[in-house]
């Protein structure tokens, strides 16, 4: 039997999603139909945990990470998250980390696809013309998907959910990912060397890299400035990918058309940061694909059973690669 304990801001939400699920399974409960997971503990505070019994952690990383050092009998906690840095960084190894994935794909296309599309059809402006004093009859300036190239920095599940929209949408795919590897759906894959060339071949760009040592400041000068003046980046992977500066510099040249960013360094994001207030930045409070209780229930049932079998989990995590 699994003795589960979960530690999120969505602990009770979760909790009855699994309930659920539980409760509808016949392959989670043992030959005198009783469940084989037993929700011990539920709690949206780390000082609450019974840090030396639990054995089975569903958590939030950054709650988590608060008492994973002191979690003696940890053998597994199942993130709720599709970031890991907290955990990933918190210094102990000795339990299996698996992550939150196969959830995100929908909520992102809507996210990206939403931005791009408001930008290509230059919905702002029509707005403007319609609330002007005097409305103006006015064929604003467009610039159509069509035949565009998008480019996707991390193409994991999250990014190669993105190709077959961009494709309905006509836009040629390109990507760069730290092996390079072809991925189905995008036309080249590039490297971190090659970054310069990467970007200069793009229209517009997703980011979705995890946080790693390796993607830090991965997105600076040289990427930004090779960009085109009508290109639109979007960050929704990490903060620690893009060099605030040299993003900032390169609108300000106009360089680049416009940033639409979601996650970031610091967060929340301080109030004084020039985010916030300049012109060509749209802020989004890290709202692009949060995960929803019944996803995370899901995906912890399917490596729950996989556990109870002695079998591997997915999306295990390693701690060493730091994704």
């Amino acid at each position: 039997m699994i003795k589960l304990t979960i530690l999120s801001d969505e602990a009770s939400e979760i909790a009855e999603e699994l309930h659920k699920s539980i409760a509808e399974s016949n392959t989670l409960k043992g030959t005198n139909n009783q469940p084989l997971i037993a929700i011990d503990q539920v709690t949206s505070q780390p000082d609450d945990v019974d840090t030396e019994n639990v054995s089975v952690l569903l958590s939030d990383p950054d709650l988590a990470s608060i008492i994973i050092d002191k979690c003696s009998a940890l053998t597994w906690c199942q993130s709720t998250w599709a970031g890991n840095a907290p955990l990933l960084n918190a210094g102990k190894t000795d339990y299996i980390l698996t992550g939150l994935k196969g959830v995100f794909g929908k909520l992102m296309r809507e996210y990206v696809f939403a931005y791009l599309l408001q930008h290509a059809r230059n919905t702002k402006a029509f707005e403007e013309n319609q609330r002007a004093t005097a409305p103006r009859w006015q064929a604003s300036p467009r610039l159509p998907l069509n035949g565009q190239t998008l480019g996707i920095v991390g193409l994991g599940s999250i990014g190669q959910a993105l190709i077959p929209v961009a494709h309905a949408f006509g836009m040629t795919v390109i990507g760069l990912t730290r092996s390079g590897n072809q991925v189905e759906g995008a036309e080249c894959v590039y490297t971190p060397s090659d970054i310069k060339a990467f970007s200069s071949a793009c229209d517009h760009v997703v980011n979705l890299m995890p946080d790693t040592p390796t993607t830090q400041n991965l997105l600076s000068d040289e990427f930004f400035n090779a960009l085109k003046p009508h290109s639109v980046f979007i960050n929704a992977g990490r903060g620690s990918a893009v060099d605030d500066d040299a993003l900032l510099n390169a609108l300000d040249r106009g360089t680049f058309a416009h940033a639409v960013l979601d996650v970031f360094r610091h967060e929340p994001l301080p109030s004084s940061h020039r985010f916030w207030r300049h012109p060509n930045v749209t802020v989004t409070a890290h709202t692009a694909a949060e995960s929803q209780p019944g996803d995370i229930a899901r995906v912890f049932l399917e490596n729950a059973a996989r556990y109870l079998e002695h079998l591997p989990l997915k999306y295990q995590l390693d701690f060493a690669k730091g994704y």
